[in-house]
């Protein structure tokens, strides 16, 4: 078969499943089954499909005891989508020269359970987009993608810019919340968080004020983080959430405001002032998922 002929074997689905791996390099089976499939079973019969056809490419999950496939861009899914962000290690390093390399760098990152962990959050709000006509994952950059964007506008206030773990614009209860994610592991030290925080706060200065959203593995380091955070002041709202709550439900606890703990779309959020030069969110097709 011709890459002509497998081009067109790809439906609205695959491509919407390709360019995600473009951007966000990496998805397991009951990751794309959640977000896109009435069920495991149809998944892993189409992603068959597309392996076949090249579009993807699968590699055993060593990170985790249930060794399920995990899942990059293959050689034909690098032709239709040849300009994503590409390396997860470096934002700067080279383009791979082939849809191999890519996948070598992937399997190959430190970075690969925690792009897993990040990339849930994401596919969680899309699947409840699915039991909730009026609910819409707007947004969803990469940390590559959100740090080319909003980086270079936090670092014009001086400073380091912002490099978060992700980027989302969510729709729900009639109201549209902008956020950036901070996929936390337990293994920064507070130091290190209240860092990246001040970062968030240059952004705020002339920008959108989005909740940043740290999502941590534990309760206990939930608590540590409200306790240290309490009386920290922030021009940015940050709202912290454990890694197995549903983040479109009332799993967020704003660390200036501890209670009630909110449902995403109830967190405070501001698109900033309509001026291009320091709010990416009115840039032409900013809006874009």
């Amino acid at each position: 078969m011709d890459r002509l002929d497998r081009l067109r074997r790809l439906t609205a689905r695959d491509h919407l499943l390709l360019s995600w791996l473009a951007e966000h390099y990496v998805l397991s089976t009951g990751q794309i089954a959640a977000a896109l499939f009435p069920s495991l079973r149809s998944a892993r019969l189409r992603l068959a499909v597309l392996h076949s056809l090249q579009a993807v490419t699968r590699f055993v999950d060593v990170t985790t005891g249930d060794r399920q496939y995990l899942y990059t861009l293959g050689p034909l899914g690098a032709v239709v989508y040849p300009t994503q962000y590409n390396d997860p290690r470096r934002t700067d390093g080279r383009d791979p020269r082939s849809s191999v390399e890519r996948t070598e760098r992937i399997i190959g990152s430190r970075k690969l359970a925690h792009l897993i962990g990040t990339n849930q959050l994401f596919v969680d709000l899309h699947a409840y987009t699915r039991t909730d006509e009026n609910a819409r994952l707007a947004r969803w950059w990469s940390e590559q993608h959100a740090t080319a964007v909003y980086g270079a506008v936090a670092a014009a206030a001086t400073g380091p810019g912002i490099r978060p773990d992700g980027h989302g614009i969510w729709e729900a209860g009639g109201r549209e919340v902008g956020f950036f994610l901070e996929h936390d592991n337990g293994t920064e030290t507070i130091g290190t968080v209240l860092r990246k925080l001040r970062e968030y706060d240059r952004l705020a200065a002339g920008g959108p004020r989005y909740p940043v959203l740290l999502r941590v593995p534990s309760r206990r380091r939930e608590q540590h983080l409200l306790d240290v955070l309490a009386g920290v002041r922030l021009a940015m709202p940050v709202a912290t959430g454990i890694h197995t709550e549903h983040p479109a439900g009332p799993a967020w606890t704003l660390t200036h405001d501890p209670a009630p703990r909110r449902w995403l779309h109830e967190l405070p959020s501001d698109h900033g002032p309509e001026n291009p030069a320091t709010n990416p969110h009115r840039y032409p097709g900013a809006a874009s998922a």
